[in-house]
């Protein structure tokens, strides 16, 4: 329940700590009134900061999604299936998604790319019961061919 404009609100850095919620609707409140002088700066710019880490975070992992099933396509033709098409277009679009709100995720894409390509060969190996040195040492595809709707290797 929302607090009435009557009703005290706890002081700012102990709100963050005993109620989340409330702290963020409090903060959003105060923000938009105008409020900086009351704001719990210090916890927002932590918040706003980890925001753009979640984004980044969910960027590479499905970019590691992205890249096992690409390798899996590549590596065992006989086992492809529709469910491994659909992760990859899933991945794509989701992707996309998050590049199309945060364009500058994409340079990361690229910076990000060998470790990405690193932890998904480390994530494929038990699904795939493929030996380390049957995967190509460096990622075999572009960053136009991971992110081409219709590339499959």
């Amino acid at each position: 329940m929302r607090p009435s404009k009557q009703t005290a609100w706890p002081a700012r850095t102990s709100l963050y700590h005993e109620d989340f919620y409330l702290w963020t609707q409090r903060s959003a409140e105060l923000l938009r009134a105008g409020k900086l002088e009351e704001v719990d700066a210090l916890h927002a710019a932590e918040e706003i900061e980890d925001m753009g880490k979640r984004d980044l975070n969910e960027l590479n992992s499905r970019t590691q999604v992205l890249l096992m099933h690409l390798l899996k396509w590549h590596l065992q033709p006989e086992k492809r299936s529709p469910s491994w098409q659909a992760t990859i277009v899933t991945q794509r679009i989701e992707i996309e998604a998050l590049l199309r709100t945060s364009p500058s995720l994409r340079r990361w894409l690229g910076l990000e790319l060998s470790g990405n390509y690193a932890r998904a060969i480390k994530r494929t190996l038990p699904e795939t019961g493929l030996g380390r040195d049957q995967f190509p040492a460096e990622c075999p595809f572009t960053l136009e061919q991971i992110l081409d709707d219709d590339y499959l290797p």
